[in-house]
């Protein structure tokens, strides 16, 4: 290789992982919120216009869609998420040490700790309405699905609460635009293998997953914790560096779920962009290495939802068979569609990489798995009845690649002969991976 050349590749190398932090800061330049990942609010509210979908093919009509959704936005779920950030800023009010802005802080948080009562890991009004606007959504995407006097839902869901209130939320208003659908809810224990995360891999994934995060570069990504601190504190000696550390990523944690309600404050002005980079990418890596398709953890992450993939693909099949079923309808956590995206490789989720401090630019999970966050298959027929069955996929309502491609079939539609067989190879694949000692 000349050196001239070599030295460009070097060069190139050098700048991909300082182009990609840039372009993430100015994503949370313009919207701080995407840093909270999984805290993210759902994206698409009500006033914001829909993402423009591709035309059905000529001569094809949507009949069936797959579905499964996270549950909508929700309270913090520990009574810790609360109590801590108010008891370490008291803790330094007792010592004088609050600024005027700490003080306005610490009867903020005091104020929300309040309102949080008796509401830990509920859904708020926020997330009801986004499941009331995907549904909405739904409907006016995919009318034939919809219409009609003799089409049935069938929406499960997991047992938690907020998972039940959101499949409610989207049903309701889908029985609103069609009063003639028939409906039918469920949220049983028996399902919850499926629908929630299966604890049955834990016990080989685990240790995998925990060498991995061990494994993993340190201090890659580090926030400016004293300048952090100065806006809310007179006297760094009050609290230790790793209390500090503590605080402001407590702080953090509580103002990016302010998203999900109406609330009358905020706190991630507290932070620069560059804060935001540096605590969303920490836990953006954690999230790749547990349910990424990290060669750290030899690719087995996502057979955490072999079995759910392997049921969607079953139920597809009936579906074909039984012309008055409009959609499975599926509600659960993001500790499944993370994992589910990633098992069907939908855009580049299905990446895999060894270059660990790369992960920003190649892999964003706020643009996976938000709250109300879901995946759609939508599947079509020829209405004329002489052609295969077509397939495309959303995620979060945005058209997703897929890994296979049909011949004669434009992007983003395959024929599902050709992405069940590719997943059906794949989850035989893996399944002799995961015998594997």
């Amino acid at each position: 290789m000349k050196p001239i050349k070599r030295h460009l590749i070097l060069l190139v190398m050098a700048i991909a992982p300082l182009l990609a932090v840039a372009t993430v800061l100015d994503e949370f330049k313009t919207n701080p919120r995407k840093s909270g990942s999984y805290m993210y609010a759902y994206p698409i509210p009500g006033d914001t216009p829909p993402p423009a979908l591709t035309p059905s093919p000529k001569g094809y009509e949507p009949f069936y869609m797959a579905h499964y959704g996270r549950h909508g936005s929700r309270w913090l779920i520990s009574e810790g998420d609360y109590d801590k950030p108010v008891a370490m800023l008291e803790r330094i009010d007792s010592a004088q040490a609050l600024t005027a802005r700490g003080r306005q802080v610490l009867e903020q948080v005091r104020n929300w700790r309040m309102r949080a009562q008796g509401h830990l890991g509920e859904l708020t009004e926020v997330g009801a309405a986004q499941h009331q606007g995907i549904a909405q959504r739904m409907f006016n995407n995919f009318p034939e699905l919809f219409s009609g006097d003799n089409k049935t839902v069938s929406a499960r869901s997991s047992i938690s609460v907020r998972c039940v209130l959101s499949m409610l939320n989207e049903v309701m208003t889908l029985k609103v635009c069609n009063p003639h659908l028939t409906i039918n809810t469920d949220a049983s224990r028996a399902d919850m293998r499926t629908l929630a995360n299966s604890e049955e891999y834990k016990e080989i994934l685990g240790p995998k997953q925990r060498s991995a995060r061990e494994a993993a570069p340190k201090n890659l990504y580090v926030p400016d914790v004293d300048r952090f601190c100065r806006q809310l504190m007179t006297d760094d000696a009050v609290l230790s560096g790793e209390e500090r550390r503590s605080l402001m990523g407590a702080l953090w944690n509580l103002g990016v779920s302010l998203q999900n309600h109406h609330a009358d404050f905020d706190l991630l002005d507290l932070y620069t962009a560059e804060d935001l980079f540096n605590l969303w990418a920490g836990n953006n890596l954690r999230n790749y290495l547990t349910y990424g398709n990290a060669p750290q953890v030899q690719h087995l992450n996502p057979y955490q939802q072999n079995l759910l993939l392997r049921e969607i693909m079953t139920m597809a099949d009936e579906a074909l068979t039984h012309g008055n079923v409009a959609a499975d309808l599926r509600f659960g956590h993001d500790t499944v569609l993370m994992p589910l995206a990633v098992l069907m490789e939908l855009d580049n989720l299905g990446l895999s990489t060894e270059e660990l401090e790369r992960l920003p630019e190649l892999w964003r999970n706020y643009e996976v798995f938000p709250m109300a966050g879901n995946i759609q298959m939508v599947f079509y027929r020829s209405k004329a009845g002489n052609g295969g069955i077509l397939v495309k996929v959303l995620l979060n309502e945005h058209e997703a690649s897929l890994p296979v491609h049909s011949d004669g079939i434009d992007a983003p539609y395959c024929y599902w002969n050709d992405l069940r067989d590719y997943y059906v190879a794949k989850l035989e694949r893996m399944d002799r991976a995961m015998e594997t000692p």
